[in-house]
């Protein structure tokens, strides 16, 4: 590796060992207690809470740290009918034509299917897509060298 002048980062926060690991547990519960779920609140959400959300979920680590992410709040009962009967259409293929047997079989005790109803009934969808052309750091613009597959990390924030 070459030798280069780093950015120093100026942010780090020194903790304890005993810090350390009840943060960690503490995590570890919050993750843990995690499930994919097809049951959601209608209940609204402010909007500064998802802002803050998607403000956490664009730090995502990427390549070069660029965090190509674009993210879409959608909230109109119109557009969210729109992403619904599309994402039904798509399952109904899988389940229908590419969903190994095995999978299926998976799924039959979860009760899912291509039916997907809290598409309209959430508060909000959050779209998140993987930008080519990332904001740039000096003046020029350039392009992301991100993996596609990178593009999955922000989500499951």
């Amino acid at each position: 590796m070459r030798a280069h002048e780093t950015v120093p980062y100026d942010q780090w926060i020194e903790r304890s060992p005993e810090e350390m690991a009840a943060r960690a547990a503490e995590f570890y519960e919050d993750i843990n207690r995690r499930r994919t779920t097809r049951s959601f609140s209608e209940r609204p959400v402010p909007s500064a809470v998802i802002e803050t959300c998607l403000l956490a979920a664009g730090t995502a680590p990427s390549g070069a740290n660029h965090q190509p992410w674009h993210f879409a709040v959608i909230e109109s009962p119109g557009i969210k009918a729109k992403v619904r009967e599309a994402a039904e259409e798509e399952e109904r293929v899988f389940y229908q034509q590419k969903a190994p047997q095995e999978w299926l079989d998976a799924l039959a005790p979860l009760g899912t299917d291509e039916d997907k109803p809290f598409l309209e009934t959430a508060p909000y969808l959050i779209a998140s897509s993987r930008r080519s052309v990332v904001a740039p750091i000096r003046a020029t613009r350039r392009r992301t060298t991100t993996s596609t597959k990178a593009s999955a990390l922000p989500p499951a924030f």
